[in-house]
């Protein structure tokens, strides 16, 4: 969840005070780490997974499943048993936005070595089993993307209504500010991007039309103008941060030999984001209402989206500097790599003075812009202990900006004075229900990135085009029913070199015959004469690796699930939830889902993901390798 900083909170006022100062000191930081490490060659592939888990608790005899508010203690716990008695421990355990979330790692990262995919699953089987032997009877660990009625009456465990008072962090009708992790730096966010925005967040999710939901589907708030005026016809309404950043993810961050690599990977892996959040598309439930969106991306984009109504061009600039396109959670606005540069065509704002100060240091174009457009945003929180610090040896003011630009992607400079390389973050995916599924796709996006910079893999298109990809992945069915443009010829770069890629080619427009339409179908698995599949490139490349066979059998079983995701032949998280919803014998077909329903599904999912029960639907058959008992869970029904 980016700086963790400690300390004492400023109020938004006393934080815009010195966001120059954030910014400015931010950029010199940045200058430092630059000159120190920018010729630093030859890191070796490292790589990790991060997990993001909600803790519930099932009440069987009033079929009612609650989100329980003890994150803290449980990770408290965690750490003191694990990290901080054994620095080699297996596992690391960090905080999240949610008093109900808690997240991990592996204890320390993985290698170059194909041994290595052996070992995820078994890490996160331990995670899973770690983080369970602290809870009580009839309490769990569920990795859900989104719970279904967070936001509903009595969602949590202990129960807190929603006090929309002026004083509180998010102010919401249906989330309350005890649900928001104790630690300062998650209310205070929530707080100043509020008072940032001028009003409350305001996030609107079009509701899924079945036979009996009404049409038009409106919700009425009379108490509260705000909401009636924010929520719109035929849409869930919701209100906080804590819809968006409340949600679980699942995130994959790789450490590059050199900074020209990471460039060329973060360039690489952007246009497969949308892809790949189709395929393990997760949360199709919102605010105890089925919607018509499989993926939360928007709805935390929304969530935490602190432009004024000036930034948003609703209102001339007087007090802003800067129409901004996107929220701070979105899609990435610029290519890093040299080969990327031609197919830039999204408007970038920038901080121009920032711009040229960056270049005047010897930053080359393209990563002075890339820079200049994160630090057009204000820091969102500053503790009165970390204003002053020694910019020769710290990054927190660099970090304060980074941290909050949530992409897509993101681009990671080494922390100073440290053995850590240049790092890109892949961060679109959804979390799954099962250790073996989150496995699968960690490993599916890991492997790219290998033969990406083994063949030399070009998959670059106009920026434009990817955003349009972000919108359409988020649709019900994508992952069958949308179209994604995809470049058609992904090794005409032929001897192209991570260094100086694009020289196999002019600089001339990519012609638009040069990418079209794909199927996710056609995309992963291939389709003759159209493109060659990115699962049959993965196997070309596993068969000239030296693996052994028992890493060779894990890898074909997620790749398998993958290619089944792709062609419909498993279904996604998503559309399993809503068959299982729609079949459910209490739902009416009007889009409502009670908490017996809620009940039923969570209930459900953890049996599926302790393997208490099969799911061949969702997971095919024959997967598994080993057997699971680490939880705690009833079984009844």
């Amino acid at each position: 969840m980016g700086l963790l900083s400690q300390g004492s909170p400023l109020s938004w006022e006393e934080t815009k005070r010195h966001a120059d100062h954030v910014r400015r000191h931010g950029i010199l930081q940045f200058l430092h780490i630059y000159h120190a490490v920018k010729d630093r060659h030859k890191d070796v592939l490292k790589w990790g997974d991060e997990v993001e888990y909600m803790l519930v608790s099932f009440d069987h005899e009033n079929k009612k499943v609650q989100l329980v508010l003890f994150g803290e203690e449980v990770l408290e716990t965690l750490q003191e048993k694990g990290e901080r008695t054994n620095p080699n421990h297996p596992t690391l355990w960090r905080p999240e936005y949610g008093s109900y979330m808690i997240e991990g790692t592996p204890g320390q990262p993985y290698g170059g070595t194909m041994s290595e995919f052996n070992t995820v699953e078994d890490n996160m089987r331990k995670r899973r089993k770690e983080a369970t032997s602290l809870l009580e009877e009839n309490q769990a660990v569920c990795t859900i993307t989104s719970f279904p009625r967070l936001g509903c009456p009595g969602f949590t465990l202990p129960e807190y209504k929603p006090n929309p008072v002026e004083g509180g962090a998010s102010k919401s009708l249906f989330f309350p500010d005890e649900a928001i992790n104790k630690h300062p730096r998650f209310s205070t966010l929530t707080r100043n991007i509020r008072h940032r925005r001028g009003e409350k967040v305001v996030i609107n999710v079009p509701i899924f039309k079945d036979k009996n939901t009404p049409s038009p589907f409106i919700e009425a708030f009379p108490e509260d103008d705000e909401a009636a005026r924010a929520s719109k016809p035929d849409h869930i309404y919701m209100d906080a941060m804590g819809f968006g950043m409340g949600n679980c993810c699942l995130q994959v961050t790789f450490q590059a030999c050199s900074i020209s690599e990471a460039r060329y990977l973060y360039d690489q892996l952007a246009t497969i984001c949308p892809i790949v959040m189709a395929l393990s598309a997760a949360s199709p439930f919102y605010r105890g209402y089925v919607s018509d969106i499989d993926c939360r991306w928007g709805v935390i984009s929304a969530s935490v989206d602190d432009r004024t109504r000036e930034e948003r061009g609703l209102e001339p600039l007087k007090n802003n500097n800067y129409r901004i396109s996107k929220s701070r959670y979105d899609s990435i606005d610029s290519y890093l790599s040299e080969c990327g540069e031609k197919y830039n065509d999204i408007n970038l704002t920038i901080d121009k003075e920032i711009y040229e100060q960056l270049l005047q240091e010897g930053i080359d174009h393209l990563l002075a812009q890339h820079v200049a457009h994160l630090f057009i945003r204000d820091p969102l929180t500053l503790f009165e202990e970390k204003i002053h610090l020694d910019d020769a040896n710290e990054s927190d003011h660099f970090e304060n900006i980074q941290s909050t630009n949530w992409q897509t992607m993101r681009f990671k400079p080494p922390p100073p004075n440290s053995d850590i390389g240049w790092r890109v973050e892949f961060r679109p995916m959804e979390v799954q229900l099962t250790d073996f599924e989150n496995s699968a796709y960690v490993v599916f996006v890991v492997l790219l990135t290998r033969v990406i910079l083994s063949y030399k893999l070009d998959f670059l298109i106009p920026l434009s085009k990817v955003d349009e990809n972000m919108k359409v992945a988020q649709k019900r069915d994508a992952v069958l029913q949308g179209m994604f443009y995809f470049r058609k010829d992904i090794c005409k770069g032929g001897n192209a070199v991570v260094d100086g890629c694009g020289k196999a080619q002019n600089s001339s427009e990519l012609p638009p015959e040069e990418y079209t339409l794909m199927s996710i179908d056609t995309i992963i698995n291939g389709k003759e004469g159209v493109f060659p599949g990115l699962i049959p490139i993965l196997n070309s490349y596993l068969e000239n690796m030296e693996v052994d066979v028992d890493t060779r059998c894990s890898i074909l079983n997620y790749l398998k699930l993958i290619k089944k995701r792709a062609s419909g032949e498993l279904m996604t998280v998503a559309k399993w939830m809503r068959e299982f919803i729609a079949n459910h014998p209490d739902y009416k077909q009007d889009s409502v889902i009670t908490d017996e329903m809620n009940y039923s599904l969570i209930l459900k999912c953890n049996q599926i993901a302790n393997e208490l029960c099969e799911c061949p639907e969702l997971l095919g058959s024959s997967f598994r390798k080993v057997k699971y008992s680490g939880s705690k869970p009833d079984s009844s029904n």
